[in-house]
């Protein structure tokens, strides 16, 4: 029985070349746990760049009012901001069509098809807020309490 049992232990022993005595590997690579290369300095300082850019246009827009309608101001800045998200998933997240055999796109799909409704209905209900609940002020009568 111990023979079987010491013949056990060293087949389990010698399938495990390269690990120290505790089941460990130490070895590292350039790559994450899931295969997924790690990005360059350039795609790092090109995704930065984009950022700040993206950044700036909304603020210069809000900031200086070079537009005048708000409405398009604020369809500018909500473009910005999708694009920005883009960015970030691209050149921060590594977020590609090629990523986890494409599962990781359709759940990042997913999310923004939630995110989308979410903002959406909130503008909504914001909106409807403001106009049916905010008194206007032509209408607002203004009452002495006590008559002199």
């Amino acid at each position: 029985m111990s023979t079987q049992t010491e013949e056990a232990q060293g087949a389990h022993g010698a399938g495990h070349a390269g690990h120290d005595g505790h089941g460990h590997d130490h070895g590292h690579d350039d790559h994450d746990e899931h295969g997924m290369p790690h990005g360059s300095y350039e795609s790092y300082m090109r995704g930065f760049v984009l950022s700040v850019i993206l950044t700036a246009i909304p603020f210069l827009l809000v900031m200086a009012r070079p537009i005048e309608s708000p409405g398009y101001t604020a369809a500018i800045v909500l473009a910005c901001a999708l694009i920005q998200i883009l960015v970030h998933m691209v050149y921060f997240l590594h977020m590609t069509p090629k990523a986890e055999g494409g599962w990781l796109l359709l759940s990042t799909a997913f999310t923004i098809v939630l995110v989308v409704i979410t903002l959406s209905g909130s503008l909504w209900i914001v909106f409807h807020l403001n106009r049916n609940m905010m008194p206007v002020m032509d209408d607002m009568r203004f009452e002495r309490p006590y008559q002199e």
